[in-house]
């Protein structure tokens, strides 16, 4: 599809911006995002900012940014409920025939929304921003992110793209697939290759944070991490039979060498039990959280109108026109 033959209602592109604790770094995202995306004319935006449970002046200032400009729009949760949680509530207040998920700390760059919309008028569902260097961070973080994302790669269903985040254009199609989900732990970058829309990315470096610091610690790393694994892949539940065929032969075989093959037997049982049990922990864990049918965010407040079927779905505390 060209550019010049977009259909009227395909033109707006809804752009999200999960926040948390970004007070240091908002007005100079809104600026660089306002001069990226109206000098372009393929396409007409709406900002929709999502306040994560911030305890700085984030939401004052993004109050500011609905007063200032029409297209802007706003979501407040009541306490911080997590980045997979604001990009899910995001997705389901845009209204565009696309919706851009970028944080907003500028790590990745505005600059390549126009390009991921001119693919998507091309007809691709999915349009991925993929990490090619990232500057600024740990060599701990850059390694590990490395070794994850192969892991988790070789253990889903459905593989992922290596080495990317959760900057992404998403065809209306993808979006109203996603925000019908009813994950309790959506691993957002999990559920969009499990839709198996038709995706291509782009290559980019991915810059230092303008200002402030991160809000990504180890402890929510792992979690992320824990949330993709057991959301995207069942190869969790089938490790355990294999760890315990070789558990109980390697335990038998040091029965025979040592000839002591009770303790050996018991040692390996031991094992493989609590392995089991650990691993099915896990998944007990989410189907638990599953039946309470808690929703996966409250919203305090909203600037904006937002769709009917988010009214239903989601909690909110209030509402500002």
């Amino acid at each position: 599809m060209s550019v010049s033959h977009v259909r009227e209602e395909e033109k707006l592109v809804s752009v999200i911006l999960p926040c948390y604790n970004e007070e240091a770094v908002l007005p100079e995202t809104y600026a660089r995002l306002l001069s990226v995306l109206y000098s372009e004319g393929a396409a007409e935006y709406e900002l929709i900012f999502v306040d994560d449970g911030s305890s700085d002046e984030t939401w004052p200032i993004i109050q500011k940014f609905t007063q200032q400009n029409p297209s802007v729009r706003a979501v407040r949760f009541s306490r911080n409920f997590g980045h997979q949680a604001a990009c899910l509530a995001g997705l389901r207040a845009a209204a565009g025939g696309a919706a851009v998920v970028i944080d907003a700390d500028l790590q990745d760059p505005p600059e390549l929304i126009p390009r991921m919309v001119e693919l998507w008028h091309r007809g691709w569902s999915v349009v991925s921003a993929h990490r090619t260097e990232r500057q600024g961070e740990s060599y701990f973080k850059k390694a590990s992110a490395f070794a994850y994302y192969r892991l988790l790669n070789a253990l889903a269903d459905h593989p992922t793209a290596l080495d990317t985040g959760d900057f992404r254009l998403l065809d209306r199609a993808v979006v109203d697939v996603l925000a019908g989900l009813r994950d309790k732990e959506l691993y957002l970058r999990g559920a969009i290759s499990w839709t198996g829309f038709p995706e291509t990315s782009i290559d980019y470096q991915r810059d230092a944070r303008a200002a402030g610091e991160t809000k990504y610690t180890l402890r929510k790393m792992l979690e992320l991490s824990r949330r993709g694994i057991l959301a995207g892949s069942t190869a969790p539940l089938r490790l355990p039979s294999y760890l315990g065929l070789l558990s109980l032969a390697s335990a038998a075989g040091l029965g025979v060498a040592r000839r002591s093959r009770p303790a050996a037997l018991a040692v390996g049982l031991f094992g493989v039990q609590a392995l089991t049990t650990g691993v099915l922990g896990e998944y007990v864990q989410g189907v638990h959280r599953q039946v309470l049918d808690r929703p996966p965010y409250i919203v305090r407040d909203a600037i904006g109108a937002r769709p009917a079927a988010d009214r239903a779905a989601v909690p909110t505390v209030r509402e500002v026109a």
